[in-house]
């Protein structure tokens, strides 16, 4: 994995010299076996081999990925507990009634499940998430979309280094720009103008 960081790290240096600085060490494996023991389950090796180099980045205004913040380790561990107290709490029932998601073929129909771990954050309830509890056509890592306000669930990529490889190498072709304001977003989103 430490290849997707070299690959990502040259890019940064030559289009925005400052967000390398805003990377984290690697993460503790205590920090990986903390975060394991709270979901009862193992988190796949290509993601823990990536982390182990950088744990996501600082809590800054400029993200890593579409302007979202790569998230370190611990605040995936706040993120999952935010969400498992609006679980725990009945906050995904309605008139007695579970409410559902409308998920891509391979994901299962939970608004939120305590297996999809948030990997970024746009800081308003809205995550990619590694998915250790896909329905029978997906498959465990699988990267996800889960919006905080939106029904929908989508695929990514069937795994996190399959996810790294498909979003470094769009960053590469040109597809991501720079921008100062909200970090590497893509080049046709609306945040992409001058201030």
């Amino acid at each position: 994995m430490q290849a997707y960081w070299t690959r990502w790290e040259k890019w940064m240096q030559k289009h925005a010299p400052k967000l390398p600085d805003t990377l984290n060490p690697g993460v503790a494996p205590a920090t990986v076996d903390a975060l394991e023991r709270l979901i009862g389950s193992k988190l796949p090796a290509d993601f823990k081999s990536f982390y182990a180099i950088h744990n996501g980045q600082q809590r800054v205004k400029t993200g890593l990925v579409d302007a979202d913040q790569l998230l370190p380790v611990e605040d995936m561990i706040t993120q999952w507990h935010h969400w498992k107290n609006v679980l725990d709490s009945g906050g995904f029932i309605y008139n007695e009634e579970i409410i559902a998601s409308t998920p891509d073929t391979g994901i299962k129909s939970d608004w939120w499940n305590p297996l999809w771990i948030p990997i970024t954050s746009d800081g308003f309830g809205n995550h990619l998430c590694i998915d250790l509890d896909p329905a029978p056509e997906g498959q465990y890592g699988q990267i996800i979309t889960v919006w905080h306000e939106d029904s929908h669930r989508g695929i990514l990529a069937p795994s996190f280094e399959a996810w790294m490889h498909q979003y470094i190498t769009a960053i590469e072709k040109g597809e991501y720009v720079f921008v100062k304001k909200w970090g590497i977003v893509h080049k046709d989103t609306f945040l992409n103008y001058n201030d």
